[in-house]
């Protein structure tokens, strides 16, 4: 089955808890602290796999999730960091954030590897949180948790030549005539649910052609197949538009060719400024000359082509064309804009947000929240580390200009406190 849609859960591994552990050696009666850190959480990576073409095989698997790091151990031993998970995918795959719609990755080459999510960090052992006047830390880090999202995985097909038209018009006809593609042929709208991809070998030259099914008016807004297929056009360098001029249709040439056109820019104003060849197409039929006398006046200074994919004429002309058009258009692959996931710390990131949910202060700040999930609440030492954080970070200050007062609760990430001042 092909499919080029596809939603997914992934999730990068925890990290490793350090280790609370001190030497025990004959004759070392207080031994130092000498826990080690806890490994890092697998990254969820992926990866352009050339044994793929589709997206089935997220059909019935759509959860995704790296494997946690180990905790560390005594004796200054490190945990083992989590296993990676690699997830492949096929060339021409676009990675979105589901709820943003944003663009996370854009997967073409051939065996390229991406990290998209991270995994978290292992935590400290207690070994360094020693000091001169601590000098038995009885408390670690916690490891930093990984991270999540839904994701849409889109794939849009590499192919040099794309074949667009209304249902009918003869495209899978077409394709089977100059390839080896071989798809489901009959007399009747939608015969085609899926893009059918071909190789053409012509005079020594060959290039990759695809059918793109199901375009009709209102296509870019899901009418037909539409919305499903217009993706595979983007990344093609040039468009051959078949027009059914037999007259059978009972729709007019002119009209289904601006239809058609319209449609390619209301789902994305570049398509409309691709190279476009137009083939009419069903010559043979008895009223085709008449229409295609009428389209030629309509449609001057374009080189337009008279063809019959059922009985061959003209095609030779037409593959000449498509050839003399792809020896002129550098073969780039269309590249789309990325935004990292990650951003480097800045200072709008250490900027403290207090916002007030009934009765309860609420402290944002994405940074500081990875920091505090770290801590373990029911250590003292940990939490007396984890004040001197707040502190640091200017968050009881924050607190007080936002009007706090003595007994009010103030939320931190998963924690719940009762605020009260050191006065």
């Amino acid at each position: 089955m092909f499919l080029d849609y596809a939603k997914i859960y992934i999730k990068s591994g925890d990290g490793g808890s350090g280790a609370v552990s001190f030497r025990r050696e004959k004759y070392v009666p207080r031994g130092g602290p000498d826990g080690g850190d806890g490994g890092r959480g697998g990254h969820i990576i992926f990866q352009v796999s050339p044994d793929l073409t589709t997206l089935s095989h997220f059909r019935y698997q759509r959860h995704f999730k790296a494997e946690n790091g180990k905790p560390g151990e005594g004796a200054n031993r490190f945990g083992r960091n989590g296993e990676d998970l690699i997830i492949k995918v096929p060339s021409g795959t676009i990675v979105k954030d589901a709820e943003t719609g944003r663009i996370l990755a854009d997967l073409t080459e051939p065996v390229t590897e991406m990290v998209l999510l991270k995994g978290g960090r292992g935590g400290r052992g207690n070994s360094h949180f020693a000091t001169p006047t601590r000098q038995a830390p009885r408390f670690a880090e916690k490891g930093e948790l990984g991270s999540e999202l839904w994701v849409v995985l889109e794939l849009k097909l590499l192919a040099d030549v794309g074949l667009i038209g209304y249902p009918n018009v003869g495209k899978s006809t077409l394709i089977s005539r100059i390839s080896a593609a071989r798809p489901k042929i009959a007399d009747y709208p939608f015969t085609t649910l899926e893009p059918n991809l071909g190789v053409v070998d012509y005079k020594d030259q060959s290039f990759v052609a695809v059918d793109i099914p199901g375009l009709i008016e209102g296509a870019h807004l899901g009418v037909g197949l539409g919305l499903q297929f217009l993706r595979h056009v983007e990344r093609t360098r040039v468009l051959v538009h078949l027009i059914d001029i037999s007259g059978f249709s009972g729709r007019e040439p002119y009209d289904d060719y601006l239809k058609i056109n319209q449609e390619l820019k209301e789902y994305n104003p570049g398509l409309a400024e691709k190279v476009q060849i137009i083939a009419l197409n069903k010559c043979d039929m008895p009223d085709s000359e008449k229409l295609a006398a009428e389209f030629r006046e309509k449609v001057q200074g374009v080189p337009i082509f008279t063809i019959s994919a059922a009985t061959g004429k003209g095609i030779d002309q037409l593959l000449d064309r498509i050839i003399e058009v792809l020896k002129e258009i550098p073969v780039e692959i269309q590249r789309f804009e990325v935004e990292p996931m990650e951003k480097s710390l800045s200072q709008q990131d250490q900027e403290i947000v207090i916002e007030r949910e009934d009765d309860v202060y609420v402290v944002k700040n994405e940074s500081l929240l990875k920091r505090v999930q770290r801590f373990d609440p029911e250590n003292d030492e940990s939490m007396k580390s984890l004040h001197r954080l707040l502190k640091r970070w200017k968050v009881y200050e924050a607190l007080e200009n936002a009007g706090i007062q003595e007994g009010d609760s103030v939320r931190l990430g998963d924690y719940e406190f009762i605020y009260y001042s050191e006065d």
